[in-house]
């Protein structure tokens, strides 16, 4: 990883890149989606504070976890524009997404646990399917092709 002199405060799209990990494709995506900002210089090359390095931080921690860039973006909205994040935002807004993520942990336990009724069933309705219509009652006690039959 390369080393930026401290004496030097704003990186390129390239320095941002080697130091944070991030391809400068995705780091094009986060500005366009307003999770970083870069001023640009006369000859319209984009210029990021360093501060920029934590945000990118930040943004992929998140990301890892599974939660949605819009859900970052409104997480970072709530800093001031200067501020990077600290460790005591991350821990409010991680405690923040921890229902989510537990949500979110139920419904793939659910999929993983009715995945293979699912595809043994073969009905691949999506009325009727235990994972595409979860609070179908019929939906847990039947299969679907049978449900349909006991419909008519």
């Amino acid at each position: 990883m390369p080393q930026i002199p401290e004496k030097i405060h704003e990186l390129t799209v390239g320095q941002l890149s080697a130091r944070s990990g991030a391809a400068v494709s995705a780091l094009h995506f986060y500005e366009s989606k307003g999770l970083i900002a870069s001023r640009r210089t006369t000859g319209n090359q984009r210029r990021y504070g360093r501060d920029t390095l934590r945000r990118v931080a930040f943004v992929r921690a998140a990301q890892r976890v599974g939660i949605p860039l819009a859900t970052i973006r409104e997480a970072l909205a709530e800093l001031p524009e200067e501020r990077t994040p600290t460790r005591e935002d991350w821990a409010r807004l991680s405690e923040k997404w921890r229902s989510e993520l537990d949500e979110r942990i139920r419904q793939l336990n659910r999929l993983r646990d009715h995945l293979t009724d699912c595809i043994g069933c073969g009905c691949l309705s999506l009325e009727n399917c235990v994972l595409s219509n979860p609070d179908d009652m019929f939906g847990e006690r039947l299969t679907g092709s049978r449900l349909l039959a006991e419909n008519r």
